[in-house]
């Protein structure tokens, strides 16, 4: 029993630094110059959410509609906090050279 409530432990800790540590990627990548960094995570997480509804067919035969529905959903919910996250980056930069614009148009 002990052993288990370790490894439990410790993944629930090695998952916790994962996610920590994409989302520290994903906010340094968006605060490059070109803005493709930024959008390199979004795009995987989202091709990985096609994986995910194309395995529901695969393994059903037919077409269901409820897990396909669902692995999309539930599979795009990190594509849209990284997209969040992107935005949230991408704006503060844009209003930065604004204001860098308007001080050099002061002088």
């Amino acid at each position: 029993m002990e052993i288990a409530s370790k490894t439990v432990t410790f993944l629930l800790v090695f998952l916790l630094v994962f996610v920590a540590g994409g989302i520290l990627l994903q906010i340094f990548l968006s605060k490059r110059e070109s803005r493709w960094p930024g959008l390199m995570l979004p795009l995987l997480t989202f091709l990985y959410s096609l994986l995910m509804a194309c395995s529901a067919v695969a393994y059903s035969g037919g077409i269901p509609w409820g897990p396909i529905l669902a692995s999309l959903i539930l599979g795009n919910i990190p594509t849209v906090i990284l997209l969040a996250i992107y935005a949230a980056c991408r704006e503060k930069s844009r209003n930065r050279s604004e204001l860098d614009k308007m001080n050099i148009d002061d002088l």
